[in-house]
Parts: C-alpha cells; sequence; structure tokens
C-alpha cells in the first residue's frame, strides 16, 4: 500500500473541511493509507473520510499526545513543527488543501525531496500539481504514489 499525506490548516473553512474529508474517503476507496500531522482541521477532516471508508490513518502528531480521534497509528514525536518533515518524508506522494506557512513547509520538504504535490486551492508554487477538485486530486496521487521507489502493493508483503 502506499502512503499519501494530506496536509493542510488546523483550522480549515467549511469548505476546506469537506474537501478534506473527501479526499480522505477517496484514497481509503483506492487502497492507500492516508498519513498526516494527526491533528485537528484538515488532517481530522481527512482521517473521518477514510475511517467512513474502512482506510487506514496514521498520524504524526508534534507532540505526546494522542492526536484526533479517526487515527488508527498514532506517532508520537514530541518534535513541535520538525515532525512536517516527517509527514512529508512519510509519503510517496502529498495532497495539500489551504494551508498556511506549516502547509508551505511540507510542501517545500516533499518537493525538496522529490516527493509529488497535488494541490488543491492551496500555494501557486513551481512543483505543485494545481488540481480542481478532490477526485482529480487523489487520482494523480495515487498514481504517482504507484510509482514511488516506496511504493509495496498489499501482495508484495514485508
Amino acid at each position: 500500500m502506499g502512503q499519501i499525506a494530506v496536509i493542510g490548516p488546523a483550522d480549515p473553512s467549511a469548505e476546506e473541511y469537506e474537501t478534506a474529508r473527501t479526499v480522505g474517503f477517496l484514497i481509503a476507496e483506492k487502497n492507500e493509507t492516508l498519513v498526516c500531522g494527526g491533528l485537528s482541521g484538515v488532517m481530522e477532516a481527512a482521517c473521518k473520510g477514510a475511517k467512513e471508508k474502512g482506510g487506514m490513518t496514521i498520524g504524526i502528531v508534534p507532540d505526546t499526545g494522542n492526536g484526533n480521534r479517526y487515527l488508527d497509528v498514532v506517532i508520537r514525536t514530541g518534535q513541535g513543527y520538525a515532525r512536517n518533515v516527517i509527514v512529508a518524508q512519510s509519503s510517496d506522494a502529498v495532497i495539500a488543501i489551504g494551508g498556511g506557512y506549516g502547509t508551505l513547509s511540507e510542501i517545500a520538504i516533499a518537493l525538496k525531496t522529490g516527493h509529488p504535490v497535488f494541490g488543491i486551492k492551496t500555494w501557486e508554487i513551481e512543483g505543485v500539481v494545481k488540481c480542481a477538485t478532490p477526485g482529480e486530486a487523489v487520482l494523480m496521487a495515487v498514481r504517482a504514489a504507484r510509482l514511488s521507489p516506496g511504493y509495496r502493493s498489499p501482495r508484495a508483503g514485508p
């Protein structure tokens, strides 16, 4: 299974929240694993959507807490914003939804390290593939993830 990160603000608009929920649902529908920063907002919405479809969610939290209630796996880093590096590096592809400077840092790390980034109403910078809908973003991210050297099909084993 591939690991697709969903990144965005902890205080999203209603539209961003619903977009993230749909993205999470679609990631689970494609049998991919959702990775996020594990807290509220876009992160929680994406996890909620994934769980609605029975998907797997991983939260890489900045502290030693438990993250949002939709997480299957919680990785407690105690690293604050430095955990953004772990989120970006733990993915085969990244979907950015809206976002502020934290999201920008994750985008920059992903791009710098060769991870593809697909954006929905997020930062318009070179390297971010602009997507009009959650479906388009997930389709492109899944395709990119499956080409990633780290990608492992569910049947490939350990």
